[in-house]
């Protein structure tokens, strides 16, 4: 078996997705999904998780207007959303295990960082401001900026793009299957973080991925 820290070799960029990954937030998303879709009289069904999961912010928010008939715009949906999660994000998210020491390593031996996420940029910003980690990302892009959300590659292909990266040479930190596969869809090495969400498709990611850490310590 490949020990973890060889993946590191010849990468000269590291790109993580944000929820489940780099922060431990996708608790509060289901928690706002039971809350949103409570106002309008439904329950959260059991298979909403595995139905947005990889979709774009503004994806998801297609999915929700049409699935449950609600009678919202798209941007007035995004920006319950955005209201909902913004205190979350600010007083109840912590890093993920380790990688505040894992960013520090790459900024320190040269190793470009980007954030390839599926959230809207206003909640990626507040996110960043509220873990004070603006210095350790050189590239920060969202789904929304590009034509389709995960698992199709494009996401990690612009994040390579704007760091001037070479798609084999990045290292991609994921969470669930579908960024999992988007990562490898990119030609690029990904390695499969551990998160209590997506604990039951350990398997699915563990044989999807070339790597799998429950700590970023491990890479140390």
């Amino acid at each position: 078996m490949t020990n973890i820290k060889e993946l590191l070799n010849g990468k000269k960029a590291a790109l993580f997705d944000l929820d489940g990954t780099l922060v431990d937030s996708m608790w509060m998303w289901k928690q706002i999904d039971i809350e949103f879709l409570g106002r309008f009289g439904y329950e959260c069904p059991p298979d909403l998780q595995k139905a947005i999961e990889g979709m774009s912010f503004s994806e998801t928010a297609v999915y929700f207007k049409k699935r449950f008939s609600l009678p919202m715009t798209l941007d007035e949906i995004k920006s319950c959303w955005t209201d909902m999660a913004a205190d979350k994000y600010r007083y109840e998210v912590p890093l993920k295990p380790g990688a505040a020491d894992f960013l520090r390593f790459c900024k320190r031996n040269g190793i470009r960082t980007g954030i390839a996420t599926s959230n809207g940029r206003d909640i990626v910003d507040a996110v960043i401001e509220a873990l004070g980690l603006d210095e350790f990302f050189d590239v920060i892009a969202t789904a929304c900026e590009v034509p389709a959300g995960k698992p199709e590659p494009d996401i990690y292909l612009e994040v390579a793009r704007r760091l001037k990266t070479d798609p084999a040479e990045c290292l991609v930190f994921e969470d669930v299957p579908a960024g999992i596969t988007a990562g490898k869809r990119a030609g690029m090495t990904v390695i499969a973080v551990e998160d209590d969400f997506s604990r039951p498709m350990e398997a699915e990611k563990r044989e999807l991925a070339d790597g799998f850490i429950r700590d970023y310590s491990e890479l140390l």
